[in-house]
């Protein structure tokens, strides 16, 4: 009996469904133009890139304890494309209005990102509606920031204050 418990407990263990932050990311071959034409082939509300860097500690919490959770997951993939962009990456990639550079040169130049991480939402035009700068406290919290553009009250308020309307 103890060793059926036990193959059935070992079972559960295996077939458990485990959630990695790299299921939150779409993949995308750099070309962020191209990327705007799928958002909206795919009723998407937006386009949500985390700017990150390979050594920062806090965008590696926030892999590990938000953007692996199965309802975050689910929430930002039902609204929006999500990438993923080194600052300090080679890659070279077309940004939304067809600049060309490497990741690193469109972080720093085009949106002056100098700490990680960074949050931007962009509509559908390729404008950015919401920028967020370290990491959220939580995943309710994380999850507050795409309802803040979703609901449009990025258009009223800060959200700092829409998250003291939330409480």
């Amino acid at each position: 009996m103890k060793t059926l418990q036990l193959f059935g407990l070992i079972s559960g263990l295996f077939f458990t469904t485990i959630s990695f932050s790299a299921d939150f990311f779409d993949e995308t071959f750099g070309n962020l133009q191209e990327e705007l034409e799928l958002a909206k082939e795919n009723d998407k509300q937006g386009v949500f890139i985390f700017f990150h860097m390979e050594e920062c500690p806090f965008c590696d919490r926030m892999k590990k304890t938000i953007l692996n959770q199965p309802d975050v997951i689910a929430f930002y993939k039902k609204h929006f494309l999500t990438y993923q962009m080194d600052i300090e990456g080679s890659n070279q990639m077309v940004d939304f209005d067809g600049t060309e550079g490497t990741s690193q040169q469109l972080s720093e130049k085009k949106y002056r990102v100098r700490a990680t991480p960074v949050m931007i939402i962009f509509d559908l035009e390729g404008q950015p509606l919401v920028r967020y700068t370290g990491p959220t406290r939580t995943k309710e919290e994380f999850l507050l920031l795409g309802q803040f553009v979703i609901d449009g009250s990025y258009q009223q308020m800060s959200f700092t204050r829409y998250k003291r309307s939330q409480k």
